[in-house]
Protein backbone atom coordinates (compact mmCIF):
# COMPACT_ATOMS: atom_id res chain seq x y z
CA UNK A 1 0.00 0.00 0.00
CA UNK A 2 2.97 2.33 -0.02
CA UNK A 3 3.06 5.00 -2.69
CA UNK A 4 -0.67 4.96 -3.39
CA UNK A 5 -1.13 8.48 -2.04
CA UNK A 6 0.86 9.83 -4.98
CA UNK A 7 -1.69 8.34 -7.39
CA UNK A 8 -4.60 10.32 -5.92
CA UNK A 9 -5.09 13.59 -7.75
CA UNK A 10 -6.43 16.66 -6.00
CA UNK A 11 -10.01 17.62 -6.86
CA UNK A 12 -11.62 21.00 -6.30
CA UNK A 13 -15.23 21.93 -5.62
CA UNK A 14 -17.06 24.45 -7.83
CA UNK A 15 -16.75 27.02 -5.02
CA UNK A 16 -12.98 26.53 -4.80
CA UNK A 17 -12.58 26.92 -8.57
CA UNK A 18 -14.86 29.97 -8.56
CA UNK A 19 -12.74 31.62 -5.87
CA UNK A 20 -9.59 31.13 -7.95
CA UNK A 21 -11.19 32.73 -11.03
CA UNK A 22 -13.19 35.30 -9.03
CA UNK A 23 -16.48 34.19 -10.57
CA UNK A 24 -19.73 32.68 -9.28
CA UNK A 25 -19.81 28.88 -8.80
CA UNK A 26 -22.65 28.71 -11.36
CA UNK A 27 -20.23 30.13 -13.94
CA UNK A 28 -17.87 27.23 -13.27
CA UNK A 29 -20.76 24.81 -13.83
CA UNK A 30 -21.58 26.54 -17.13
CA UNK A 31 -17.93 26.21 -18.19
CA UNK A 32 -18.12 22.48 -17.51
CA UNK A 33 -21.34 22.15 -19.53
CA UNK A 34 -19.73 24.10 -22.38
CA UNK A 35 -16.63 21.87 -22.34
CA UNK A 36 -14.21 24.60 -21.22
CA UNK A 37 -13.42 22.64 -18.05
CA UNK A 38 -13.72 18.89 -17.46
CA UNK A 39 -15.77 17.85 -14.46
CA UNK A 40 -15.85 14.60 -12.56
CA UNK A 41 -19.09 13.52 -10.89
CA UNK A 42 -19.06 12.15 -7.36
CA UNK A 43 -21.31 9.26 -6.40
CA UNK A 44 -23.73 11.86 -5.05
CA UNK A 45 -23.78 13.68 -8.41
CA UNK A 46 -21.67 16.66 -7.37
CA UNK A 47 -19.08 18.11 -9.74
CA UNK A 48 -15.38 18.13 -8.94
CA UNK A 49 -12.55 19.55 -11.02
CA UNK A 50 -8.94 18.41 -11.42
CA UNK A 51 -6.59 20.89 -9.75
CA UNK A 52 -4.00 20.39 -12.51
CA UNK A 53 -6.51 21.30 -15.22
CA UNK A 54 -7.74 24.33 -13.28
CA UNK A 55 -4.14 25.49 -12.80
CA UNK A 56 -3.46 25.13 -16.54
CA UNK A 57 -6.55 27.16 -17.36
CA UNK A 58 -5.51 29.85 -14.88
CA UNK A 59 -2.05 30.06 -16.44
CA UNK A 60 -3.51 30.22 -19.96
CA UNK A 61 -5.78 33.06 -18.87
CA UNK A 62 -2.80 35.21 -17.97
CA UNK A 63 -2.73 37.99 -15.40
CA UNK A 64 -6.08 39.49 -14.47
CA UNK A 65 -6.69 42.90 -15.96
CA UNK A 66 -7.05 45.63 -13.37
CA UNK A 67 -9.83 48.07 -14.21
CA UNK A 68 -9.58 51.56 -12.79
CA UNK A 69 -12.69 53.14 -11.31
CA UNK A 70 -11.95 56.51 -12.90
CA UNK A 71 -12.92 56.98 -16.52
Amino acid sequence: MTGRGADIEQLLTPSEVAALFRVDPKTVTRWAKAGKLTSIRTLGGHRRYRATEVQSLLEAQGPLAVHSASA
